[in-house]
Formats: structure tokens, sequence, C-alpha cells
């Protein structure tokens, strides 16, 4: 397991690297297929733990979690047309999510005493529109904070990936190494508080080397290092909030698409988490 783990995320980490020394500017083209790529996949791993044991359709979620992605890029590829901010697009998006959900649902739906399927507890209708909204958010809205440091700089959005997932990494190593003490053992057992202080400590570190390659951070080394504490801190909680929508489900991993680490949302759920206090941090 550990082996399958370095391989595939040295790996993954030169496909990072690649996506922020290559991409051409200001449309990032590899930054939207992987992005896009990624929300697919992650869709249909919600869609497995969650969605289909509700009836929500999958080309409704993917769909919606691709539409808001989408958004990101109009402001900044024609400023003089839509302007700078691409914030309102986003919205725009993600209302018009909403109003689908509830065109799908009306022309769906079928009075309780007519509907031959299993009953949901209480209504149907809402349960569906809950759970479209919960995932365009997680795989659409969330994403949109770490896309949006690609047009700050390259800088910008790699202390948005690399701090949490280094988190990820420190608190791995140490907790196998010096793990004594469980920090949430009904989310997720094998989390230690000595990895929780491994994993902060390696993302302080992380965010001061590479805030020192071109300035972003405000404060110097202090400020990077106090940045790398809170995002990190923040990837911590993504990792558990997942971790504790697997376990409702009854599920060890999202999927098997990445080996070693399990699926797309169990690579990507503490950078989701991260990603808007970076946005705001370094905007």
């Amino acid at each position: 397991m550990l082996k399958t783990r370095l391989w595939m995320g040295s790996l993954l980490i030169a496909l990072v690297i690649c996506v922020l020394l290559f991409d051409p500017a200001p449309w990032y083209p590899f930054l939207l297929m992987l992005a896009l790529l990624l929300a697919a996949v992650g869709s249909v791993e919600l869609h497995q733990l969650v969605g289909a044991a509700y009836g929500l359709p999958l080309w409704l979620s993917s769909g919606s979690v691709l539409m808001v992605l989408l958004a990101n890029w109009p402001a900044h590829l024609w400023p003089g047309r839509f302007g700078n901010d691409p914030w309102p697009f986003v919205l725009a998006a993600f209302t018009a999510v909403m109003l689908l959900g509830f065109l799908v649902e009306m022309a769906a739906f079928r009075p309780p005493s007519q509907n031959t399927e299993v009953s949901l507890p209480g209504s149907a209708v809402v349960a569906h529109l809950a759970l479209l909204v919960w995932i365009t958010v997680y795989l659409g809205l969330l994403p949109s904070f770490l896309l949006q440091l690609r047009w700050f700089s390259g800088t910008a959005l790699a202390l948005g990936i690399f701090v949490p997932k280094c988190c990820d990494i420190g608190a791995y190593f140490t907790g196998r190494l010096l793990g004594r003490h469980p920090m949430a053992p009904v989310l997720s057992p094998k989390k230690t508080w000595e990895g929780l202080l491994g994993g902060l400590l390696l993302s302080a570190a992380a965010a001061v080397a590479i805030n020192r390659s071109l300035s972003v951070v405000p404060g110097g080394d202090p400020g990077a290092a106090t940045f790398g504490l809170v995002v990190g801190g923040a990837g911590v909680l993504g990792d558990l909030a997942e971790s504790m929508v697997k376990r409702d489900c009854q599920r060890k991993d999202a999927s098997q698409m990445v080996p070693g680490f399990g699926g797309v949302l169990d690579v990507t759920d503490s950078i989701l988490f991260a990603a808007p206090i970076a946005y705001y941090w370094l905007r």
C-alpha cells in the first residue's frame, strides 16, 4: 500500500506541476480539462455513495457541477464584454441549477399514492433538491475558489493545492510513526493527534517554502507559516467531513479510481475545504 501511495502520489504531483508551469494564460485549458475530469469522476462517486439511493439522476448532478465549474472562465477570457468579476457567472450558474432541479422534479412528479418506488421518509422532492444543491456546492462551488487562485498567480494555486496535501502527507507519516492518541475515532479511527501536529507543521513549512519563490502571502515567513497552519487545519476538516459521508454510507473509500488513495473524493477532500480560506486570504 505504501509503495503504491508513493508512486501514485509522485505521479499526481508531477501532473499538478505540469499544469502550473505549462498551462497557457488566460485560458488555462489544461486546468480546465483537469477540473472537469475530476469533477465528472467525483460526481459519479458521490452518486454511487448517496445519489443513487435517493433516485437523483446522475446526469442532473454531474451536469450541474460541470456548469458551475465552466462559469469560472468567461469573465477572464472576455473581460471587455463581461467584466473582471467571475462570481456573478458562478452565482448565475448555481441559480440555473436550482431552477433546473425544480423543473426536473415537476416533470417527474407523481403523487405518493401513484409512486410505485420505495417511498422516502418525508418529502422525496425536497430530498432530491437538497442533495442536488449539496453536490453542486461540494464539487462545483468549493472548487471554484481554488480555480480562481490560478488567475491570481501560479504560486497562489500551488499554495491552495500543496499546503493542504502536505498536511495530509505529514499527518499520514507522523501518525504511522508516532501516533498513539486517536483524534476522531468515530469518523476516522486511524487519525491521531500526533499525526495532526506533524501534518500542520509540514503544511506550515510548505507554505513558507512556496511563498519564498514569489511572495503572495502577506507578512513574510511568519504570515506564510500562519497561512499554512490555518489552511492545513481546514484541509483536515475536509478530510473528516468526507470520512463522515463514507462512514454514513458504510464505505471505506469513495471508489478505487486512484490506486493507493481510493477515489477522486479521497484525494481532493482536504483541498475542497481549504480552497475558500486560501482564496480570501490571498485575494
